[in-house]
């Protein structure tokens, strides 16, 4: 299994979520019927816990990204950041076999992936800040 390309499926179908206003069932079953990928090593188990976890403590989450937002609030953030950082924030608080440095690594991958030049440097603050004032 390949966990950062699971983790980029997450994050696309976020996104995916994010501008549809499906749950995730729907984003979830309508990837699956209709991608043109190979499933075999993505994990989408993974897959469907963070959609899932996602949609279901969202309030959580976004709080949580929003106490570590710096002269910034939650809805000004680009759409494909947001899916980021609700990802890597997900992964921090709910996914206790993956540690904290892997999940902001991660995420700052995808930002330099997914979105413009300086997002992984916010990305990278944004989930710095959260991990240091969790501890």
């Amino acid at each position: 299994m390949n966990r950062r390309k699971s983790r980029e499926i997450a994050m696309k179908l976020l996104f995916e979520m994010s501008i549809k206003k499906e749950n995730y069932n729907e984003i979830y079953e309508n990837f699956k019927e209709n991608t043109d990928m190979d499933l075999q090593d993505i994990d989408m188990e993974y897959v469907f816990r963070v959609l899932k976890g996602v949609e279901e403590n969202q309030k959580t989450i976004d709080d949580k990204i929003e106490e570590n937002l710096i002269n910034w609030k939650l809805n000004r953030v680009a759409k494909i950041d947001l899916a980021i950082l609700r990802t890597s924030t997900y992964e921090i608080f709910y996914e206790d076999d993956i540690p904290d440095k892997v999940s902001v690594n991660e995420g700052i991958e995808l930002a330099k992936k997914y979105s413009d030049e300086k997002s992984f440097q916010f990305i990278n603050g944004v989930l710095g800040k959260m991990i240091k004032n969790n501890n």
